[in-house]
């Protein structure tokens, strides 16, 4: 299946750069290249891609931004956001994926990375850069709390579902998870759709953010991930 891509980066050279890169990868079909955030959520519309590699930093409507609103308008079937960056700053990080972003990575991944990278975001799969996985989810879920929406709102699960959602945050894949529980793979992805459903989730990113935010995982409880571990499913 071809994955198709849409480009959004104010720096003409680097948008050139990743038009010219996903052009030449097999499997890949660039649908759009953007300028600026306002652009990004105009030719979403207009041509569906299945990923964007969003730049944060951009004029009339930062990457954040466009992103919120791309989530906004395309609830029933979002497109999956690469957040591109040369700014590793775990707020940035942190709000991108609060807003749907399901991946991020530096500008000076090497190109094959970002390859693979886009691949395991249209898989459906999570990706940050090892480094700040687990660093900024602690900080950040510590600083946010007081903001979160708190507990209550995880009333609405059921208990099989909550646990899922504890699995979730701490990065297990549906086949992990479905090992933990022992149940099937299938019984396990419904059961995310679910409890994402109910929660008003449009990525599986923002499932680990409240997973934190609500308390259901506290940072103490982090398990550091071996320097290979990018992918969560």
């Amino acid at each position: 299946m071809t994955i198709r891509v849409l480009v959004a980066d104010d720096q003409a050279l680097i948008r050139a750069g990743l038009v010219a890169l996903f052009t030449a990868a097999p499997g890949f079909e660039v649908v759009g290249e953007a300028a600026d955030g306002e652009q990004a959520v105009t030719l979403t519309a207009e041509n569906a891609p299945d990923v964007i590699l969003m730049d944060i930093r951009m004029p009339v409507l930062d990457g954040i931004g466009a992103t919120r609103r791309i989530m906004a308008q395309h609830r029933d079937d979002p497109p999956r956001v690469v957040m591109l960056t040369t700014f590793d700053l775990p707020e940035y990080v942190y709000t991108a994926l609060g807003e749907g972003a399901s991946g991020f990575l530096v500008k000076d991944t090497p190109p094959e990375r970002i390859i693979s990278a886009v691949r395991t975001i249209a898989a459906g799969d999570i990706l940050i850069a090892p480094h700040i996985t687990h660093r900024l989810i602690e900080t950040y879920a510590q600083h946010h709390r007081a903001t979160a929406v708190g507990a209550p709102q995880l009333a609405a699960l059921t208990t099989r579902e909550t646990e899922v959602l504890r699995l979730v945050g701490n990065g297990l894949t549906n086949g992990q998870i479905a090992q933990r529980l022992v149940l099937s793979e299938a019984t396990v992805k419904t059961h995310v759709k679910h409890m994402m459903g109910k929660l008003a989730l449009s990525s599986r990113a923002q499932a680990v953010v409240v997973a934190y935010e609500t308390g259901l995982i506290v940072p103490t409880s982090i398990v550091p991930t071996s320097p290979n571990a990018e992918r969560s499913r």
